[in-house]
Parts: C-alpha cells; sequence; structure tokens
C-alpha cells in the first residue's frame, strides 16, 4: 500500500502557479568532493502540508528541500559510466531474487533500496581505485549522479512483481501453468504500461515545487552525506551520525530479530489474563488489534507504510485519526455486537469462512475449467468474512470516490492551470537547473505504451487468464482516470490509495465466477498506476539531483526488464522445489501474501461483488460507502472556506484518512499504532521544539535505521539458516507454524477459543 508538513509561524501557502517569470539561474560547479555549504532555515514551524516562504529563486519554496536539497549542478559530471552499469546491474539481479526468495515466506523481508544505496558507495569507490583510467570504465572519482542512478534502477527491482501473484495461485490453487512464456510477458506487460503514462505526468507530478514526493528526501540525505562535505557544522557530520545509527540499530536489532523476539509484538495488557479471548483479541499484537500493546522493533514500524521519519505530520496525524476510528472503534463495535455473525470468526483475518465458521474450501465450488459451479454453491455456500476483513472493504471503497472529490475541490484549479502551462514556466531552482539537460521526447514514452499494450492483447490471447479483449481497454482507463489524483497524494502525503478494491469489484460485475480474469483486470489496472508513480517519483529524484533525465528513462526501463525476469525465474524455482509450498507442511513458505490474493480472487472473482455484496447480501450495506466517500470531503470544505481561521481544518484529508487501514490484513494494527507514534516523536515533537537537530538528523537518522535492520535481517536469516538454531524460551514466544511470538494465542481465536488459523 506507499506518501504528504509543519512550521511555527502560520505561513502564507504558496502558489506554485504563479505567474511570475522564472530568475536568472546562479550555477555553481560542483563535483563529488566539493563543499557545500548550506544555511539552515533557523524559522520556528507550524504543520503547513506545503510550505510557504518569501520567493527566493536560489532555493526551494519547501521549506523540507531547501533543508536537504542541493542547489548546484555540474552538467559535466560523467553518468554513462561502465562502474555504473556494472554495479546497477549486479544490484538491480540480486534485489529481485531476494525479495522474490522472501515474498514466499511466513516473516517477509525486503531489501530496499537504501542497502543499494549504502553497500554501492564503497564498491564505487573500490572501483574507481582499482580500473584504469577511461572515459567510460573509469573516468574519475565515483561521483554522487552514477550513484544515483544505481539507486533508481535498484528502487526499479526491489518490489515484487504484482503479476507473480496470478503466477502463483493459477498454478498453486487453480491447477493451471500458463509458463514461462506466459509468464515473463504477462509480468513484463503490467509492468511498462504505466511507464508509458508517466511522461504525460511530468508536468504535473515532477516539475511543479509543491509536488515534494517525500520520501526521496531520505535518500537524497544520504547521497550527500556520501558525497557532499558540509561545512559550518556543529555536531557529528551527516556521515559519522549515518554511522552511529547504523552500528546502534545494527547491534540493538539482534534482540528483537532474534535472541528477543518477543520485543516485536509486546503484548503486555493481554498477559494480565491469557485465557480471557476478549481482553486477548483487543490487546494481542500478533493478531490482535494490538491496544496497549508496544513494538521495539524497527521492523515493524516499517513494514507497510514505509519510514515515519519521511512522512509530514499532518499526514501522519489523518494516518492515526483513520486508524484509531477503523480500527479501535469501529471494528470491536461491530464484532461485540454481533454484526455480521462476527464472533464466529477470529477479530483479524484474511481467512475466508463457511457460515458455520468453518475454513472455506474452494474447490468445492468450482467447475473444470475454474470458473463457478453455481449449484455447487448453492449447496455449500454462502461465503463469509471476518468482520475486520469486510469494515476494511467497505473503508477502501470510500477511500476511493474521496479521492477523485477531495482532488477536485482541492486541487482542480491548480491542475487545470498547470496544464496550461509549459515547463519553462513557474520553476523553482531544481527546475531551472534542468534545462541544462534534454528531455526525454515524448515519443519514447508513447512507444513503451504501444508497444506493452499491444503485446497485452497477445498475452490474454495465448494464455489461459480469461480476460477478453476490452477488458485491456477498461483496466487501461480507470488507471488513467485515477493516476493523477492518487499522484498528488503520494507527491505530498507520501501515502497511495490502491485500485486494487475498484478493479476487481468492476469486473466482478461484469465477469461474475471467472477468478482469472479478475485478478488479470486487477493486475492491468492497480499495477499500471503504481509503475506509473513508481517511475515518476524516481523522476523526482532524478530532478532533485540533476540527473540527464534520457538516462533516467534507459536505467528505469532496464531494471524493470531485469526484475521482471528474476522475479519469474526464481517464483518457480522454489515452486517447483519447495515441498508443499503455500502450507503450513512448507514452514517458513507459507506464502501470507499469495493466500491473501487467492482470497481476493476468491471474493471477487469465484463468487462475484454481485453475491458478495448484492440486495441479498448481509454485507450489502458496505456499497453504501462508495457515496459516503464521494460526499464527505464536501462539508470538510466548504468548512474551510467558511472559516479559514480554523487552523486544523485544512489539513483534513480524507482519502488519507480512509485509506489509512489499507495494508490491514496482512499488516496487523500494532504496525500502525508504533509508526504513528514513532512518527508523533519525530516529525511533530523534535521538528517543533528540537527543530535545528531535526534539519541536521531526522533524514539520515531513517536512512541509518532501515539500512541497519535490512541488512541485521540477512545476517540473522543467515545465521538460522545455517545453524538451524533459534533460542527457544518464554522471550521468543513460541516457534513453528502456530507460535504465537506475543505469548498471546488467544488473539485469533473465536467465539468458541478455536484458533481458526492454527
Amino acid at each position: 500500500m506507499a506518501a504528504e508538513e509543519d512550521n511555527k509561524h502560520a505561513l502564507e501557502e504558496r502558489d506554485t502557479n504563479s505567474s511570475n517569470p522564472p530568475g536568472s539561474i546562479k550555477e555553481k560547479a560542483m563535483d563529488g568532493d566539493e563543499k557545500y555549504d548550506e544555511t539552515f532555515q533557523k524559522e520556528i514551524i507550524d504543520v503547513e502540508p506545503i510550505h510557504a516562504h518569501d520567493e527566493d529563486e536560489d532555493n526551494s519554496p519547501i521549506e523540507e528541500v531547501r533543508l536537504v536539497v542541493p542547489t548546484t549542478d555540474d552538467p559535466t559530471m560523467p553518468v554513462n559510466t561502465f562502474r555504473m552499469w556494472f554495479l546497477a546491474i549486479a544490484f538491480a539481479v540480486a534485489l529481485s531474487f531476494v525479495n522474490q526468495f522472501f515474498w514466499y515466506r511466513k516473516n517477509a523481508m525486503s531489501l530496499t533500496p537504501l542497502v543499494v544505496q549504502l553497500v554501492s558507495f564503497p564498491l564505487g569507490k573500490i572501483m574507481e581505485k582499482i580500473i584504469p583510467k577511461s572515459r567510460f570504465f573509469n573516468p574519475g572519482p565515483f561521483n554522487i549522479k552514477e550513484h544515483v542512478l544505481i539507486t533508481v534502477m535498484a528502487n526499479c527491482s526491489y518490489g515484487t512483481a504484482y503479476a507473480i501473484d496470478i503466477i502463483t495461485i493459477q498454478k498453486l490453487w487453480y491447477g493451471q501453468d500458463i509458463g514461462w512464456g506466459g509468464g515473463i510477458m504477462l509480468i513484463w506487460t503490467t509492468q511498462f504500461i504505466g511507464y508509458g503514462m508517466a511522461g504525460v505526468l511530468r508536468k504535473f507530478l515532477v516539475y511543479p515545487p509543491s509536488m515534494v514526493w517525500p520520501n526521496n528526501l531520505a535518500n537524497i540525505s544520504l547521497f550527500r552525506s556520501f558525497h557532499i562535505a558540509d561545512t559550518n557544522w556543529t555536531g557529528p557530520t551527516r556521515m559519522r551520525w549515518f554511522v552511529y545509527c547504523f552500528t546502534a540499530m545494527f547491534i540493538y536489532y539482534w534482540l528483537p530479530g532474534y535472541f528477543f523476539q518477543i520485543l516485536t509484538f509486546f503484548s503486555w495488557a493481554c498477559w494480565i489474563k491469557p485465557t480471557n479471548r476478549t481482553l486477548a483479541q483487543l490487546t494481542g499484537g500478533y493478531s490482535g488489534l494490538g491496544m496497549f500493546a508496544l513494538s521495539f522493533d524497527w521492523a515493524t514500524i516499517v513494514s507497510y507504510l514505509q519510514s515515519p521519519l519521511v512522512v509530514p505530520w499532518w499526514a501522519i496525524a489523518n494516518v492515526t485519526v483513520g486508524f484509531v476510528f477503523i480500527a479501535w472503534i469501529l471494528v470491536p463495535a461491530i464484532y461485540y455486537t454481533n454484526v455480521w455473525d462476527a464472533q464466529k470468526f477470529p477479530i483479524l483475518t484474511a481467512t475466508l469462512f463457511t457460515k458455520d465458521g468453518e475454513l472455506w474450501d474452494n474447490s468445492l465450488v468450482l467447475t473444470p475449467e475454474r470458473t463457478l459451479n453455481e449449484t455447487a454453491y448453492a449447496e455449500y455456500g454462502p461465503l463469509y468474512m471476518a468482520s475486520f476483513f469486510t469494515i476494511t472493504y467497505g473503508i477502501g471503497f470510500a477511500g476511493l470516490t474521496a479521492v477523485l472529490t477531495h482532488t477536485a475541490l482541492y486541487h482542480g484549479k491548480d491542475i487545470y492551470t498547470q496544464y496550461k502551462r509549459s515547463r519553462e514556466e513557474d520553476m523553482d531552482i531544481h527546475g531551472r537547473l534542468m534545462r541544462a539537460y534534454p528531455e526525454v521526447p515524448h515519443w519514447w514514452y508513447i512507444g513503451v505504451f504501444l508497444i506493452s499494450f499491444g503485446l497485452s492483447f497477445a498475452t490474454i490471447y495465448v494464455w489461459p487468464l480469461q480476460l477478453p479483449w476490452w477488458g485491456i481497454f477498461l483496466a487501461v482507463a480507470l488507471c488513467v482516470i485515477f493516476v493523477l489524483p492518487i499522484g498528488i497524494i503520494q507527491a505530498i502525503a507520501n501515502q497511495q490509495p490502491g485500485l486494487n478494491i475498484i478493479t476487481e469489484f468492476i469486473i466482478g460485475y461484469i465477469l461474475p465466477g471467472q477468478p482469472i480474469a479478475n485478478v488479470t483486470f486487477k493486475t492491468y489496472g492497480y499495477i499500471s498506476m503504481t509503475q506509473c508513480l513508481t517511475f515518476v517519483g524516481d523522476l523526482k529524484l532524478g530532478h532533485y539531483l540533476k540527473i540527464p533525465p534520457r538516462m533516467m528513462f534507459m536505467v528505469q526501463c532496464v531494471g524493470t526488464l531485469i526484475a521482471g525476469l528474476m522475479n519469474l525465474v526464481t517464483a518457480r524455482w522454489l515452486m517447483e522445489t519447495v515441498p508443499n509450498i503455500c502450507t503450513n507442511e512448507a514452514y517458513p513458505f507459507t506464502c501470507p501474501s499469495a493466500h491473501t490474493f487467492y482470497s481476493a480472487s476468491i471474493i471477487w472473482g469465484v463468487i462475484s461483488p454481485k453475491k458478495m455484496f448484492g440486495e441479498e447480501s448481509i454485507y450489502h450495506p458496505m456499497l453504501y460507502f462508495f457515496l459516503i466517500g464521494f460526499l464527505l470531503p464536501i462539508p470538510f470544505w466548504l468548512a474551510h472556506k467558511k472559516w479559514p481561521h480554523i487552523k486544523w481544518l485544512k489539513y483534513v484529508h480524507l482519502p488519507v484518512i480512509l485509506n489509512s487501514t489499507g495494508m490491514m490484513p496482512p499488516a496487523v494494527p500494532l504496525n500502525f499504532s508504533a509508526w504513528c507514534a514513532a512518527g508523533f516523536v519525530f516529525m511533530y515533537y523534535l521538528r517543533r521544539y528540537k527543530h535545528d537537530w531535526w534539519a541536521k538528523y531526522n533524514y539520515i537518522t531513517s536512512a541509518g535505521f532501515d539500512c541497519a535492520v535490512a541488512i541485521a535481517s540477512i545476517v540473522i536469516f543467515g545465521v538460522v539458516m545455517g545453524s538451524g538454531y533459534t533460542p527457544d524460551w518464554w522471550g521468543n514466544g513460541g516457534q513453528g507454524p502456530n507460535g504465537m511470538f506475543d505469548n498471546c494465542p488467544l488473539s485469533s481465536a473465536n467465539a468458541s477459543n478455536i484458533c481458526a488459523e492454527c
């Protein structure tokens, strides 16, 4: 599911569409060894989503950008070098293999581009020393632009291709195999269609200074630590602070990661009376609602929402409001009043059930062609969901329509104005410096789109994916409708509402009873948007650090091609070599993400939304959430217009609030509560009251913690696999497929105190 700030004096929001012409450019030569003299802003700060500042053509109007992003450039710095391509391709292969490997595991781990950012620097410096000098092979010092391009390729490679979900459930649960050809075509076409759309969005999501893309700021802070020395600096340097944070977290992580795993889900309230089911359901951290539970594990904090240190406080506050209302107020109210026979099932699970609380056996309602057998379903059904799973679908419906209304009300005028402007207008210093480089021609993007779009038809016709030709047109049309409003939310809030629910909902109504068609349509619609915004986010990183756009384009495309191939190789290798993969017998290869995807294919594909949410269904009221979400932003917008002096009204962001729980399940409430708490400490308290420290070290702290946890996880995994030993004591809560790492096993029980998932 991933993306929006703070100032102590109420500064006026800057109009990013000002008609003032750009001023003169003061260019300063910079190479990898130059010292950059940064003067930090001393003003006390409040909580603006977009900061105002006196017009200053030599810097960004956004405070976070001013504090982190250099305003200098050297257009002669070499970027298209052998060492860049060698390291970028090597890391693309490594990351796509490792993350796909871990994707199938119970406790999945994901290596992020921050790890590549860290490891590639010393390797680049080594290549600088040992390779003979050459314009292509070794043109001089390993520089920041080479480093950025290596990291960008890693960013295109580290996420597992969503189409792997289709390949996995089709092979393991539906008894179909589209083979190597169908697999690679499905992966590449779903990954590249969105890239073709990115070119159109550059003038809306890359060039405007207000489109911050906060997640990039942590990366830039780390790049600066490696390549740009700071002067007029008191206290540890950025690089030294990074080493401090990395070392401390690497050593500490052995406690929650290996020796004392109960620190991950510290459900102390549950231990007051472990035999009390209600107490366990409310306070259990591992599979309950996590009230009063704590986590002392950085990996738990950043697992699903990324680092809270790169998300502005106003966005964290909105997520907190949404999470508390949905997970800790609405869900318990529904569960303990037994709405939808909720107490027959665990309070938090993505598993599906019969009306008697038994696990759903999908094979009993399928025909040999893997479509719904209506007669068998009439005898075996209906299908039931846990109350939490049900309400998250309803909230997801509301969040989707709220995106459209909110964007039209709050950003409609700006979008229209920006549409009429050319790239040369309304630039900050970073936009003006980027004029030194040729832009990527539009026909490059159009070519990528048309090739991918055409090959998509070949894919659905040659292999058994059940989707008719018009399904591709409809999926891409949905992406086109939603990609800009969702892109704006991600660019300013670092949160990305997904299209997975609406895509599977629409095709489920049109093609009921066809699960493979459903998930194929969902992937072409949802992932096209996600890939588009991933591409655009990387373009903004290149914009900030003055990377030639054509090199960015080539690196992103090559990285995606490599990653798709490695994802498929790894997935098929595991499915063919691990006995009973995706079952408890294959622990730890139990595939939690694939199980959630499979459950969705049953709900929306096999059974269909008409049966699940139609007038005959007990879940029919969930459809009203579409209307609720569409209308809900309107009163808040009107109130803000009528009472502009009430400051908190302008920070109410309904799409962020409503989409706050979109990752649950498989995420658990403790992931969110720990994330919100950490965000309050760093993005509100430290920023407001320790601003000088925050300005220097906040983003580098995030980078150090993330890198340390990722590398420590690899080392711990190697230790466990090599020795076969994990400390077996109370502090680790229990081992094996049925272990509860919080010593709170009744948190996943139903009303009969039977653990439905064990």
